[in-house]
């Protein structure tokens, strides 16, 4: 019997990205491109005729913007999004408001017309669209609670302590929810995160302003300290190494791994290398498998690991990876996650 096709709705005022929009999605045996609206008002609309299973949404349009949209969608009629974005430093400040009201993910708008690039975007936006089909829903209301209180540690870290995350799709909200509940004098973590160049730096800023503790886009060579939290940019794999009895950030933009750069597998193996069972290793919601053979080696080498559970996680693909092979010390709910990461840094 022939699977179920998934319904798509394309919400763009464009009609050329429209038209190139459903060619690609079409070309997906797994997907079904339904209708197309040109602006929120025919959307809802749309969404009342044919019921589908993902809306793109542009965030650009007349006589409604897409983040407004999406608010009254959310909390009307929560259903997976893929916002179609522009991968810049001023259209990131939207992108991440959206990720925050309960989109699953962005992709950008297509440019040029090199058809490799555009097979490309193609495979790429059609993967998002599948996995946002499958994504927990449920997860923007989790996220978008009152923040809970910090928690609190019961003594000094451990000399040498080290925690290292890792996600993908859902990790924004995830590693907000993480590090914003973590105390003033926190151990350092550092995070590698998959997410575009031009996000990383306002990703970080979102975060920052709401913890106790400094969160930056990480620097090369910079030195890693206790209440500061490193993130990956989104150039380049970050990496940590010793120096005399801390460490310091090792940036580098070569091949990307796992199809990622940033990506999590480096990063855990670094903090192997550099920690081993001095450090603390959590994977959290994301597409794919990316770090899930690297978390386990740091399981083996003695590190207490955590996997975020299927419930909170918006997929769960690298954490049920990684707890599939056996990585996982625990399973944790994602707002449990910081307390544990405490405990372990303190005993």
């Amino acid at each position: 019997m022939e699977r179920k096709k998934i319904k798509v709705l394309i919400v763009d005022d464009s009609a050329l990205i429209r038209t190139l929009l459903t060619a690609l999605l079409n070309e997906d045996r797994r997907l079904e491109v339904v209708g197309t609206a040109n602006d929120p008002f025919e959307a809802r609309e749309k969404i009342k005729q044919l019921s589908p299973d993902v809306i793109t949404l542009d965030i650009e349009m007349p006589k409604m913007n897409g983040i407004v949209f999406l608010k009254n969608l959310m909390r009307l009629r929560p259903m997976p999004v893929v916002m179609i974005s522009t991968l810049t430093q001023a259209g990131a400040p939207a992108t991440l408001e959206a990720l925050e009201i309960g989109a699953i993910d962005y992709v950008a708008k297509p440019q040029g017309d090199d058809p490799h690039a555009l097979e490309q975007y193609g495979k790429n936006i059609c993967e998002k669209v599948f996995w946002a089909a499958k994504a927990n829903v449920a997860h923007f209301s989790q996220t978008s609670e009152p923040k809970k209180s910090r928690v609190t540690m019961s003594g000094r870290a451990k000399a040498g302590f080290i925690c290292a995350i890792g996600a993908s799709t859902g990790g924004t909200e995830a590693i907000k929810c993480v590090v914003s509940a973590l105390p003033e004098h926190a151990p350092p973590i550092v995070i590698a995160q998959h997410i575009p160049a031009a996000f990383s730096q306002s990703f970080a800023k979102r975060v920052d302003a709401c913890s106790a503790v400094s969160v930056h886009e990480a620097a090369h060579q910079q030195p890693i300290e206790a209440g500061h939290v490193y993130l990956a940019p989104g150039h380049s794999h970050l990496r940590i190494r010793r120096a005399g009895s801390g460490y310091v950030c090792m940036l580098d933009d070569g091949p990307e791994i796992n199809r990622h750069r940033p990506s999590v597998e480096p990063l855990f193996d670094s903090v192997n290398a550099a920690a081993g069972k001095l450090a603390v290793g959590v994977m959290l919601t994301g597409m794919g498998a990316d770090g899930a053979q690297a978390l386990l080696r740091l399981k083996e080498r003695g590190a207490f690991t955590i996997v975020q559970d299927e419930q909170t996680s918006v997929v769960w693909g690298m954490p049920g990876a990684a707890y599939k092979l056996g990585a996982a010390s625990a399973m944790l709910p994602l707002e449990k996650i910081s307390a544990e990461i405490i405990k372990h840094a303190c005993k």
